[in-house]
């Protein structure tokens, strides 16, 4: 009975010896970072145009991605919105950036918006002035001509001096379409980037603009608007009148490249969420 006893116990474990020999994942299901689900290095390149607003935000993302990923290489064209969406429209780039929502008939020729982040426009002046808040109202008198002097707004006697962004800017579109003044503002400088109208600004004691709460710098000052200043908590809960959408842009019907797909993925995922939050704007996640 002893020797039965044993003899079993014996062919046991022979077999658990066996199978936890033959138990090992293959490699090729492993997923890591920087590999693909077969375990192949990604590579290729990731080429993104569009929005100067989104510099800050697709900029942290871009260096994200790479350096897990050090085999892809990613660019960044600061060209405006519109040129950006052009850019996707021609096949010139994987992924268009756009700091507002496509227009219907931009849709109708089979482009694609996915909402990345939620920005703020903020109301920008020089370090100097006096004023702190403005209504909607106030504001959109001031583009359009009908406020002249800082001293009309409770400020130092002086001339406002208005400045935006040029046609087919996102931001542009975005703050005219909130204060409604669309084709009615009275521009004396119309500026190619967010950075340019902060640098513009700041320079001038009697300067107004606006510009992406992601970029907005120490050098400007931000108004409150109707008394809620520009936050990524005003923005997230909607207490902050003049927010626009950031937006990624890509067509109908294209295959993007692995790469670019893996970019677009990774971007649009939970796990970016911090790094977006970290770049100033408030992620969709």
């Amino acid at each position: 009975m002893k020797k039965t006893i044993a003899t079993v116990i014996a062919a046991i474990l022979v077999f658990s010896l066996f199978a936890g020999c033959n138990s090992k994942t293959p490699s090729n299901e492993t997923s890591v970072s920087g590999t693909t689900s077969g375990g192949k290095t990604l590579s290729g390149s990731v080429s993104t145009d569009g929005s100067t607003s989104m510099e800050k935000v697709i900029g942290a993302l871009g260096e994200a991605f790479t350096a897990e990923n050090s085999g892809v290489n990613f660019t960044y064209n600061p060209t405006g919105s519109g040129s950006g969406i052009t850019a996707v429209s021609e096949g010139r780039c994987d992924i268009g950036l756009s700091s507002r929502a496509l227009k219907d008939e931009e849709k109708a020729t089979g482009l694609k918006e996915t909402v990345l982040a939620y920005d703020g426009i903020c109301v920008i002046v020089n370090t100097g002035n006096t004023v702190a808040n403005l209504t909607l109202d106030q504001i959109a008198k001031i583009y359009t001509g009908e406020i002249k002097n800082w001293s009309e707004l409770g400020g130092t006697d002086g001339e406002i001096v208005l400045i935006g962004r040029e046609a087919g800017s996102g931001t542009r579109d975005g703050f005219e379409a909130i204060t409604k003044t669309e084709d009615l503002c009275q521009y004396r400088q119309e500026l190619t980037s967010t950075g340019d109208v902060i640098t513009t600004v700041s320079q001038n004691p009697g300067a107004i603009g606006y510009a992406s709460l992601a970029s907005v710098k120490n050098t400007v000052k931000a108004l409150s608007v109707g008394g809620v200043a520009a936050s990524e908590a005003t923005v997230k809960d909607g207490t902050y009148a003049i927010q626009r959408p950031f937006v990624l842009v890509t067509k109908e019907g294209k295959t993007l490249s692995e790469a670019a797909q893996a970019f677009f993925d990774y971007i649009t995922s939970a796990e970016a969420s911090e790094i977006i939050t970290a770049a100033g704007a408030v992620s969709v996640k």
